[in-house]
């Protein structure tokens, strides 16, 4: 069975103001001082997984170790939160799990060569850059296998936005959108819907090219809806928002392994992957980061706008063979009917709103659910 690994971007604010707060150094020297004590009192046999710094100093990132079970990635995403929670309240801050702040925020760059790079060559694109996402890895066997499956998952990946979006509020209002996460994520330059590759070596030299443009630095910077990692024997989806609640981020997890086992096994099946252009596919994502849930959504079969229940049954439909075989069903099923019937993070933080919070105890509400403390 293919395992799934998930990497989480937290935003760090304050308890009082829900304001964004510049301490990532200091939570990531609590959590190291965290790990020596466990070392120290035997505790040092940890899977494997951490914290790590992003763009600004506002932001945290985990990453789970990879698992097979779907119960077990939930632990390792609430055990990680939790030990997020307790680092950052060291550090005087807290963690939320939003994609994007809603409330104003001037962020701080993060030190580093490769992150002043970035800053002068995409100038205030950088600045912007203060959103949080949500990264499933997906075990393949080969770069060749890693690639036919990204070829065919392409006409997917929207509504796994779709199901992940929680960034509706963007500079102290209301964006419209239910991931404006994804519409800020998309003005970099090597970012969202990508053409087939067609071989591995299509892809990559497709990489290559980019990167001889000069335009890029890295190949961390070839940021593709999904791409081969750089780091692992893994496809990395990348478009989802950070989640607010886990059991989000296990549903897309879990439908992410389902497109990933379909479109190897319809590789080795002989079946093409289908020619739907990046042009369209861009469509497809803008309108699942303005719906979410809540709107029509662009069925991936056709291209043409159906209800979100519809286009997500579909989805839950190409997968059932795979789905099935992991054991993920049912769970899959449930998940993605609760998540229908209450709607997701973008739902939740405007009915905070709506129901008279104003935005600060709108992150605070979330930074309660962020630490395991929803009833």
């Amino acid at each position: 069975m293919r395992t799934v690994g998930v990497e989480e971007e937290l935003l760090l604010v304050s308890a009082t103001t829900g304001e964004p707060l510049a301490v990532s150094a200091a939570v990531l020297a609590a959590a190291a001082q965290g790990r020596d004590e466990d070392e120290q009192g035997g505790g040092g046999d940890d899977p494997q997984g951490g914290f790590e710094k992003e763009l600004h100093q506002e932001q945290l990132e985990f990453a789970t170790r990879p698992v097979s079970d779907m119960g077990e990635l939930r632990a390792e995403i609430v055990r990680w939160r939790g030990d997020a929670a307790r680092y950052a309240k060291e550090a005087g801050a807290r963690v939320a799990a939003l994609a994007t702040s809603p409330l104003p925020v001037d962020p701080s760059r993060n030190f580093g060569r490769r992150y002043l790079w970035m800053a002068e060559q995409f100038a205030l694109t950088t600045q912007e850059q203060l959103t949080c996402g949500c990264h499933v890895h997906v075990s393949v066997e080969s770069d060749e296998e890693g690639v036919a499956v990204l070829d065919r998952i392409r006409p997917w990946l929207s509504l796994l936005n779709a199901v992940s979006g929680n960034s509706p509020f963007w500079g102290g209002q209301d964006s419209g959108y239910s991931s404006y996460r994804s519409r800020v994520w998309n003005r970099l330059p090597s970012a969202g819907p990508y053409e087939p590759f067609g071989s591995a070596e299509g892809y990559h030299e497709r990489v290559r090219d980019m990167l001889a443009t000069g335009v890029l630095r890295d190949r961390g910077m070839v940021y593709f809806d999904a791409r081969l990692s750089h780091s692992y024997p893994t496809v990395e989806i990348r478009v989802a928002d950070v989640c607010l609640e886990p059991d989000t981020t296990v549903l897309v997890a879990t439908l992410a392994r389902g497109l990933v086992q379909t479109a190897a096994d319809a590789w080795r099946a002989g079946e093409p992957p289908a020619r739907i252009p990046a042009t369209l596919l861009r469509l497809a994502s803008w309108r699942a980061a303005r719906s979410g849930l809540r709107g029509p959504l662009l069925d991936p079969r056709t291209m043409r706008e159906t209800p979100a229940e519809v286009a997500l049954e579909a989805l839950l439909e190409h997968t059932d063979p795979a789905l099935r075989a992991c054991g993920d069903r049912d769970r899959a099923h449930r998940a993605l009917a609760a998540l229908l019937a209450q709607g997701g993070g973008a739902q939740r933080q405007r009915d905070l709103q709506r129901g008279g919070c104003d935005l600060g105890e709108v992150v605070r509400e979330c930074v309660r659910i962020t630490a395991g403390d929803d009833a």
